[in-house]
């Protein structure tokens, strides 16, 4: 039996400026500008932090590492190729068409509910991801005892969850742990910039700051694989080999920024 793919993802969100609109009735003339700084000020006020609750996300963003015994391919789903309900679609389609291990960090706190809602709010179909052991698939029984809803279950890896064991204290950023490893980490960007970036119409920069941050994840996975005993030290090297070549080929701006941060060795 060949290995189940890995799906690594992640994804950048902007307040969801319409639906701020019809939840708080606000006049026309204000502009989107105004309307996610009233949502700020509220936020702040009422929980002293300005992160808007997660249904009031709007994805514009969702980078992928596929890792397959034929392939390692990075790519993402992303504005202004695609709105917010065909990004949200796609990646489901991708779990429905692969049954992928998904891997995250992160994922279960954030990006996975917020596609949730946001995938509620857009009709969008995903019959694989919620199979609990009960859908039509052939093996469905299987996801009865690992599925990609369950916290514990691996079927759904979110890495900073796990290696922290559930303990919320012992959460570790991703650009901390990457770059402690010897990987590039954050290059350029982070995720408080990205509201910013987006009024200033740099999408390209935010799906290449995801395409990144994803990358970096997918190196955090393989020593993780590593620890637990699924690669060995030559398995790891030849890994991370195939990865350096792959994002060689793809000769795009960030990918060169990203090589020159990762020495060799």
């Amino acid at each position: 039996m060949a290995p189940m793919p890995t799906l690594v993802f992640d994804i950048e969100t902007v307040p969801d400026v319409a639906g701020l609109r019809k939840l708080y009735d606000l006049p026309a003339d204000l502009s989107d500008y105004e309307v996610a700084e009233l949502a700020f000020q509220r936020r702040r006020a009422a929980s002293g932090n300005d992160f808007l609750p997660h249904h009031l996300q709007r994805v514009v963003t969702i980078s992928c590492v596929l890792r397959d015994s034929g392939q390692f391919r990075v790519f993402s789903l992303s504005e202004p190729e695609a709105g917010e309900r065909e990004i949200i679609q796609r990646f489901f389609d991708g779990v429905e068409k692969f049954a992928p291990q998904l891997v995250s960090w992160n994922g279960g706190g954030f990006d996975l509910p917020v596609l949730h809602y946001r995938g509620m709010l857009h009709g969008v179909s995903a019959p694989r991801y919620w199979d609990l052991g009960d859908g039509d698939f052939a093996d469905s029984r299987d996801f009865k005892w690992n599925n990609y809803i369950s916290r514990y279950h691996l079927r759904h890896l979110d890495l900073m969850d796990l290696l922290a064991l559930y303990q919320p204290r012992a959460n570790a950023p991703l650009d901390d742990l990457a770059k402690l490893m010897g990987f590039p980490g954050k290059l350029g960007m982070d995720g408080s910039a990205v509201w910013s970036a987006y009024q200033d119409g740099k999408i390209g920069e935010i799906r290449d700051y995801c395409e990144t941050d994803v990358v970096n994840t997918y190196l955090v996975f393989l020593r993780f694989q590593q620890m637990r005993g699924h690669l060995d030290e030559a398995g790891f090297r030849s890994e991370c080999a195939v990865v350096r070549e792959s994002l060689a080929r793809l000769g795009a701006p960030h990918w060169h920024e990203f090589l020159a941060a990762w020495p060799t060795g």
